[in-house]
């Protein structure tokens, strides 16, 4: 524990609300391991701490999960309080030290909390400027801020000189005036990521490599069916491996621990156990047939305007089509990793986790402790696009660090990633659509059969496995946006069947529901524009309301960007082997931030039913934009990752388990398999910034299945689009 509170965080000394507390040389050793420190949103202070030597630290409760954040957070700073990035420091994530700004999720982190952590800045500078102007006689007009010192007419000062070393407290002030465009030295332009030197050169300390004093090392020994139970566990057969020290069993959950790492995983591999027999799966084959079956708790209506069905019905011609996404697993290239430590009777852990805050009173509730007798601290990890197994490790090793006295460390194994990490659940939707005799729109229906739930905690696989108290709901994320459309159709109806159970246990995975909702809807759209003989980027212009000038704005310009010449798809000319085409789609994110348009450009060989995406356009607005080069990674890495996600990524199970434990049953996209992708930022700067961690991968499967079928003619609805699919769809086209 002291290692952390001097090797990775510069802390506040303790005692009352501070504004600023001075810390000369650092704190002493593991002094402030459980100090006391303002946490509440509402106040400057805990934000925000000046050190005498002119460096600021940055507290907040949102966590760079390998997305680059960190770097956008001291933009935000340096901007607004005129400090150097290399004065800055930042601690994400720690329960005793950050505020709580909710899950690292759903592309929030620059638009809520980066938001909240400006106005805090603001609100400092505004005091440290008035009370310059006190101290000089000045008027605020006639100083000016640079390098952290404010500089009058008659004198200059720190902005440590200004604040004193005494108690002050201070309230944020939303309305703190930030600074103008004109006035932006730092935000809204590229800065490098922090972090990248000391990756590309191996320093950067991740979870996985932080020890402890004393530490043990641990591993989980899961059983061989979901619902097993371990009914005998024989200790005898792992006594011959030197430093085992125990066999933790508590129900279904068994644990080793060990002296080192190597004998924690022969044990685990080693030790005999008894489980009870479990098939309670559905079938794969038919996993489609079970979603339709499973019982369900709510029908959502998510939008609805005039008679959709009787418009539909009375439509001069009638299109319907299923589209279905699969199951996806987190998949994380390294397995999960945390630390935990009893000490004192409280508990502290170390882990990757987006949601530490959360976590807290999860570990709290599970092992019956008091809140205030938990804490949890970020460490960066291997990256998650959503909740992986961050959190389960977490709970791993507190409760093998709890039954041996002793810090723990836990490490997935490969087949504990795959097989135990929560899942992107199973997404069907049905749509309906009518046209009129001039081909136009006159009446949309959406069905989507989608588990219920929303973005709250996973439940923790330690306590279901072992009978502790957990929450036990299912949260899949808040998977029924963009089922819902942005278009004036004049008659449209959106509805989700919230389904009472999913066969694994569901977690939010990267654009929840957003991606599987805009796939089906845009792909329909296509193949309403197709019907009609129609142009599919001048329909969505045509269809976009008028006070949508932001969506539109963005379809023209991946129009141009792409040389897009009009004309209904598919093309006339598919002869040849190697058919090319492109697609176009959209999304206004939620409807209501972060406008996406792309377009996808294809070869697919007819014959092997071999398809590759050779280019990705990709037109993206996401309002005020901090640091470019981040924006443009964030779409860069939603497009390799979704393009894995729609060609590769599919978990296969039988009647008891997960069966694709590895990256050869497993699969996912490879250096040679990515396109090149053109990246169009639309920046804003006198608007709110909005997420761009997310929105980009909404877009990718519907843009390269319409491409699919310009090439071609073939309408590919099932994710992922494997060569075996194609050739299928093709049959008959």
């Amino acid at each position: 524990m002291d290692r952390i509170t001097t090797d990775r965080r510069s802390l506040l000394k303790a005692g009352g609300a501070l504004l600023v507390a001075f810390v000369a040389g650092g704190p002493p050793r593991g002094a402030l391991a459980w100090a006391e420190k303002p946490v509440a949103a509402d106040r400057v202070e805990s934000f925000l701490a000046l050190e005498s030597d002119g460096r600021v630290t940055v507290y907040v409760g949102k966590v760079d999960l390998g997305t680059g954040v960190r770097t956008g957070f001291m933009q935000i700073v340096a901007e607004e309080l005129d400090i150097p990035l290399g004065r800055i420091r930042v601690v994400e994530g720690d329960t005793a030290l950050t505020p709580d700004q909710g899950v690292t999720y759903g592309s929030l982190s620059i638009q809520n909390a980066g938001v909240q952590l400006r106005a805090a800045a603001a609100t400092l500078r505004r005091e440290v400027l008035r009370r310059a102007g006190d101290r000089f006689s000045a008027q605020p007009a006639s100083l000016r801020m640079e390098e952290g010192v404010v500089i009058a007419p008659n004198g200059r000062a720190s902005l440590a000189e200004l604040v004193g070393t005494g108690r002050m407290e201070l309230a944020v002030d939303t309305s703190a005036p930030i600074k103008s465009p004109e006035e932006r030295r730092v935000v809204g332009r590229a800065a490098p990521r922090v972090d990248i030197p000391d990756k590309v050169f191996g320093r950067f300390e991740y979870v996985h490599d932080f020890k402890l004093p004393g530490m043990l090392h641990g591993r989980p020994v899961r059983p061989p069916a979901l619902g097993a139970v371990a009914e005998a566990v024989d200790e005898a057969s792992i006594r011959h491996i030197p430093g085992v020290v125990r066999v933790v069993h508590q129900g279904a959950f068994v644990g080793v621990v060990a002296e080192s790492e190597w004998a924690a995983i022969k044990a685990a591999r080693e030790l005999r156990v008894r489980w009870s027999d479990w098939n309670g799966l559905p079938e794969q084959a038919r996993i489609w047939e079970h979603v339709k079956a499973t019982p369900v708790a709510q029908v959502q209506v998510t939008s609805e305007r005039g008679d959709a069905p009787g418009a539909v019905r009375g439509a001069t011609r009638q299109l319907s089509a299923t589209y279905d996404f699969g199951i996806n697993s987190h998949a994380s290239m390294g397995p999960s990793c945390a630390v935990a430590e009893w000490k004192d009777g409280r508990l502290t852990t170390w882990s990757a986790s987006q949601g530490t805050h959360n976590l807290r009173k999860q570990l709290a509730m599970m092992l019956a402790e008091p809140v205030d007798n938990v804490r949890c601290i970020y460490m960066e990890g291997a990256g998650c696009y959503g909740r992986n197994g961050h959190e389960d490790a977490a709970a791993d090793a507190a409760l093998l660090a709890k039954a041996v006295g002793r810090p723990v460390r836990v490490q997935w194994m490969r087949h504990d990633e795959h097989g135990w990490d929560p899942k992107g659940p199973p997404h069907l939707v049905e749509l309906r659509g009518g046209l009129d005799a001039q081909g136009n729109i006159v009446g949309w229906e959406a069905e989507a059969w989608i588990p219920k739930g929303a973005g709250g905690n996973v439940d923790l696989v330690a306590a279901e496995l072992g009978g502790l108290p957990r929450e036990n709901q299912i949260h899949p994320g808040n998977i029924i946006h963009n089922l819902a459309q942005p278009y004036g159709f004049p008659a449209v109806k959106t509805t989700c069947h919230r389904l009472e159970t999913t066969p694994f246990r569901p977690s939010w995975i990267r654009t929840p529901g957003r991606m599987q909702n805009t796939y089906a809807s845009e792909c329909f759209l296509d193949e309403m524009a197709a019907a009609a003989g129609k142009d599919p980027l001048e329909l969505r212009l045509s269809l976009l309301p008028h006070e949508e000038a932001r969506g539109r704005e963005v379809l023209e310009r991946v129009g141009r960007l792409a040389n897009w010449q009009a004309r209904p798809s598919p093309q006339n000319d598919r002869s040849g082997e190697v058919l090319r085409g492109r697609g176009v789609t959209f999304c206004k994110y939620e409807l209501v931030r972060t406008y996406v348009a792309a377009v996808a450009e294809v070869e697919v060989n007819r014959r092997t039913g071999a398809i590759k995406v050779t280019r990705f356009l990709c037109s993206h607005d996401c309002g005020q934009i901090i640091n470019p080069d981040g924006v443009r990674a964030q779409v860069e890495g939603n497009v390799i990752h979704t393009l894995s996600r729609t060609f590769k990524e599919e978990m296969t199970f039988d009647r008891k388990a997960v069966t694709s434990l590895d990256w050869a049953s497993y699969q996912v996209i490879t250096f040679p398999e990515i396109p090149e992708i053109v990246v169009d930022l639309v920046d804003r700067p006198t608007e709110r910034p909005w997420g761009a961690g997310e929105p980009a991968a909404a877009v990718v499967p519907s843009a390269v299945g319409n491409a699919i079928f310009d090439a071609t003619g073939v309408r590919m609805r099932s994710i992922p689009f494997t060569a075996a699919k194609f050739r299928a769809a093709a049959q008959g086209v």
